[in-house]
């Protein structure tokens, strides 16, 4: 095998077609509801960690859990990557009618891309956070928010942070 691109090999890849049982999917007892997705600093250099935070709220009428997951997607990077990366996730217990708000750490490493070497480079990306993948149909509802972010700086080789 010499071509080891993951293009048209895997549903990350596939462009618009979506896979019939992508991560996250399932059913639940209850609803959630997410809000006030925050991310920290919205501009950071190259070498810097994103603090998130989001808001879930069991807006049903069980207690429950929901697996929290957040994705990135590069608006523009000098190679082919996913459409949206998986990059954190977490399993909350919440109670009905209840909320927690959540803190998680997109590391700067999460954000790098193979290009001979790997490499953080600058530009725009949006991170997404909600309990299925972002635009995923399922018959039990859930929402995913999304917030861009801008990295800074001048590309460089991941070890050199």
């Amino acid at each position: 095998m010499e071509n080891y691109t993951m293009e048209g090999r895997t549903y990350r890849y596939y462009g618009q077609e979506a896979p019939l049982y992508p991560f996250g999917y399932g059913l639940s007892y209850t609803t959630f509801r997410y809000r006030d997705l925050v991310l920290s600093p919205p501009v950071l250099p190259i070498c810097a960690n994103l603090s998130v935070s989001v808001v879930l709220e069991n807006t049903g009428l069980r207690d429950s859990e929901e697996v929290v997951q957040l994705y990135l997607r590069w608006e523009q990077s000098s190679v082919p990557m996913p459409r949206w990366q998986l990059v954190a996730f977490r399993r909350v217990a919440v109670l009905a009618g209840r909320g927690a708000k959540l803190f998680f750490q997109v590391l700067a490493k999460q954000r790098a891309v193979w290009a001979q070497d790997w490499q953080l480079e600058p530009g725009t990306f949006t991170l997404f956070a909600g309990g299925q993948q972002p635009g995923q149909k399922m018959r039990a509802p859930s929402e995913v928010l999304s917030a861009r972010f801008s990295v800074t700086g001048t590309a460089r080789p991941l070890r050199g942070c």
